[in-house]
């Protein structure tokens, strides 16, 4: 039976759905995402290499969660360190039902699942394994010299294995036209495109900054401190300028970068959302030095109407407005190289131009990143494929 694609998201609500995940430890972006499908399928059972309850049980709550074998509390704590395990945990995961769609959420290796019935298989891709494809070095310069040429020989063991699941997924959605080139690139598929979705609740009137940029003391840096986000970039600009700088987050690269970090540096490690929205609406501007995926740090912050200082690379490039002659209808400024001159000199230009960003615009310009869009529009990609798949079926019975 085809579905009707005008069909508003709770009529997806019957169909058994399985969601694979790489692992629920954190809550970071591709969880808020899952977070927003969920409300498509509200009892879909959850697959995942590894699951801590007291971080992630609330998001899950109500649904079945089967875990790999390498789930336990020991490989939680290190689950980063231990990528050359991913194939075994996932080969471990075994479908408990028979489902009428596989809904992967991809970043690692969750797409590998089996599917020996030929389930329809709907991937959301966050990005291809950065570790594997294209961020390789960046991963392994982080990494202690004696531990590299085995760090190396494993990535390239992902790498060939994750070669070999990439069709076990029957339609590919990217989370942005970066990722979309990617997928093409590095997968040879091709992908549609539906951006990651901002909560609704941000674009209340409350939510608005109101105090102008000239009051505004400090500028903001939110997110996870790993080695790929170049936090380090943020700390030597600002360790040079002097300029106040509060850094929301945790991460393996916190406390190296705390110990080189001068006065006027601020980590605040992890904080609840309330804490982390007053740090938003007193910055003067976000920065955001790495090139991300796709990125929902900004857009977050743009829902305050706070604008962006952005390296002008990947998915900022699709998210971030400079519009330098008519600054009222911009979102913020690109630096163009990941160096301390072309930040610093992005920095001034901003401080010229602060008071004349519009935060009104900015959240409005947000809005079509909303999670009623983002639904809407994952909803149309599920009601083709399974068409598509239902259409095939009956050409063969024919």
């Amino acid at each position: 039976m085809l579905i009707d694609r005008k069909a508003s998201p709770s009529n997806l609500e019957p169909l058994k759905v399985a969601v694979v995940h790489h692992w629920f430890v954190t809550q970071r972006g591709a969880e808020k995402v899952i977070a927003s499908l969920l409300k498509l399928f509200p009892r879909a059972d959850i697959y995942t290499l590894f699951f801590e309850e007291s971080v992630c049980g609330s998001l899950l709550a109500g649904h079945r969660v089967f875990t790999s074998a390498l789930d336990n509390r020991f490989v939680r704590r290190h689950y980063q360190k231990l990528f050359p395990l991913y194939p075994l945990g996932i080969k471990s995961l075994r479908l408990r039902d028979r489902y009428d769609l596989i809904l992967s959420s991809e970043s690692g290796p969750a797409k590998g699942i089996a599917n020996p019935l030929g389930i329809p298989h709907l991937c959301y891709i966050n990005t291809p394994m950065r570790y594997c494809w294209g961020y390789t070095q960046c991963y392994l310069d982080a990494m202690p010299r004696l531990a590299r040429p085995a760090a190396r020989f494993a990535f390239a063991a992902l790498r060939r294995w994750d070669l070999t699941t990439v069709d076990k997924v029957d339609h590919y959605v990217a989370n942005s036209r970066n990722v979309r080139e990617r997928v093409r690139r590095f997968y040879g598929r091709e992908a549609a495109v539906v951006p990651c979705p901002i909560p609704l609740d941000l674009f209340s009137a409350e939510n608005l900054v109101r105090v102008p940029p000239r009051d505004r003391v400090y500028y903001l840096s939110l997110g996870a401190i790993t080695p790929y986000k170049n936090i380090g970039l943020l700390v030597d600009t600002f360790n040079s300028n002097g300029r106040e700088l509060v850094i929301v987050g945790e991460g393996s690269e916190r406390c190296r970068l705390m110990a080189r970090a001068k006065p006027n540096i601020r980590f605040t490690g992890r904080l609840p959302w309330d804490e982390i929205r007053r740090y938003i609406l007193g910055a003067k501007a976000l920065l955001f030095p790495g090139e991300e995926d796709f990125g929902l740090v900004p857009l977050e912050v743009m829902a305050h109407g706070v604008p962006v200082i952005a390296l002008g690379r990947g998915g900022a490039l699709e998210t971030v407005i400079e519009n330098r002659e008519a600054l009222s209808k911009s979102s913020g400024l690109f630096f163009h190289e990941a160096s301390r001159a072309s930040l610093q000199s992005a920095i001034d230009s901003f401080e010229q131009i602060a008071d004349r960003f519009d935060p009104l615009w900015i959240q409005s310009h947000v809005r079509q990143f909303g999670e009623d869009v983002f639904l809407q529009r994952m909803k149309e990609e599920v009601v083709s494929l399974l068409n598509s798949r239902a259409r095939d079926r009956g050409r063969a019975s024919t």
